[in-house]
């Protein structure tokens, strides 16, 4: 079985544990991460001694804070090839995750963020906890919200998903059980118990002795103009219903996060989420990401993107095209030509 010090293979009882072990990096995922990851699963899948995994993250801050974006800067600047690789093997993964025919239960405390979402969010048992930051920030350095990420925003009520993706912001456990990104709601304090609860009782008996009532979530206690906002056709329409409400208010500070965000990006990551409404499965919008990951790849956004939020740090990106109006339906468009190759799943060649 395929391991490395980055993820930690176990089985205690009966149950498969998988901890992401980069806790210095909030468990960033890299290429031998996911094939580590696949390959556990993969073992397991017709394993009779395992009958549910467990995913978790070491470290205190979060399960998953998403991929190695500086990995997928440096690969962008020299051609693509591992990012591409990267993704393929990621997405397959994602997509074997939602698919998987045991129990798979992810403990999403703290940070969980793009391909965190991408290792977690697919699962049949999704736990959140009141340290949930959950995000699919991706706007925000010149990329599109993947690993299934538009998937699940296209699914959520009303225009929440919309406003999840534009603004890149993040959301609470309590939000993303509303948003359909969680199913259950354990307090961090019970985390531990609750995953020996999970090895000695099972995953329903530890659920009923420890997951509680979710607190209301606040992004939808503002489903009102929320979803009169994001109706809009474009982004610029979108942008100057936020920026009709009065000064102070949430829907102005979203407009304002949309702003700082890549103009480009917010325009194909619009379009993406209300294409990825019309598909019918996870593959089919997988493959979808592949294609607008792959064209981020030949964008300047992305690497200008990394470059000013985790490499030179100056918080200072310099988009191109600079503004939302520059944005052109043939710039959106680029983004969802088909991968050379497209990305293909096991069902695709039966």
């Amino acid at each position: 079985m395929a391991e490395n010090e980055d993820v930690l293979v176990s089985v205690r009882n009966g149950v498969g544990i998988l901890t992401l072990n980069r806790p210095k990096a909030i468990n960033s995922l890299t290429e031998p991460m996911v094939t580590a990851l696949s390959a556990a699963l993969r073992g397991w899948e017709h394993d009779e001694s395992v009958h549910t995994v467990l995913l978790t993250g070491a470290g205190e801050r979060g399960l998953c804070a998403g991929g190695d974006v500086v990995a997928i800067y440096h690969s962008a600047k020299a051609g693509g090839a591992d990012a591409r690789r990267f993704w393929h093997d990621e997405y397959l993964l994602n997509a074997y995750i939602g698919r998987y025919p045991k129990p798979y239960v992810a403990l999403m405390d703290g940070i969980v963020m793009g391909g965190g979402v991408g290792v977690a969010g697919h699962g049949s048992a999704r736990v959140v906890t009141d340290t949930t930051k959950m995000a699919m920030p991706e706007v925000g350095i010149g990329f599109i919200p993947d690993v299934g990420g538009t998937y699940l925003l296209s699914r959520a009520p009303g225009g929440s998903g919309l406003h999840a993706a534009l603004t890149g912001a993040p959301f609470t456990g309590a939000d993303a059980i509303a948003m359909g990104f969680a199913d259950h709601y354990v307090p961090h304090a019970a985390l531990t118990d609750f995953t020996e609860a999970v090895v000695n009782d099972g995953v329903d008996a530890a659920l009923t002795a420890h997951a509680i009532e979710p607190p209301a979530s606040e992004l939808l206690a503002q489903r009102d103009w929320i979803d009169s906002c994001y109706a809009g056709d474009t982004v610029a329409d979108i942008m100057a219903s936020l920026q009709g409400h009065a000064a102070g208010t949430a829907a102005v500070d979203a407009a304002d996060l949309i702003a700082t965000r890549s103009p480009v990006s917010v325009a194909v990551t619009l379009e993406a989420v209300r294409r990825a409404a019309k598909l019918e499965t996870l593959e089919d919008v997988l493959r979808q990401e592949y294609r607008t990951s792959s064209a981020s790849l030949r964008s300047h956004d992305l690497v200008e993107g990394i470059r000013a939020q985790l490499v030179d740090k100056d918080r200072n990106p310099q988009w191109s095209p600079a503004s939302i109006a520059a944005v052109t339906q043939a710039d959106v468009d680029a983004y969802f030509v088909p991968a050379d190759p497209d990305l293909m799943f096991q069902e695709d060649n039966r």
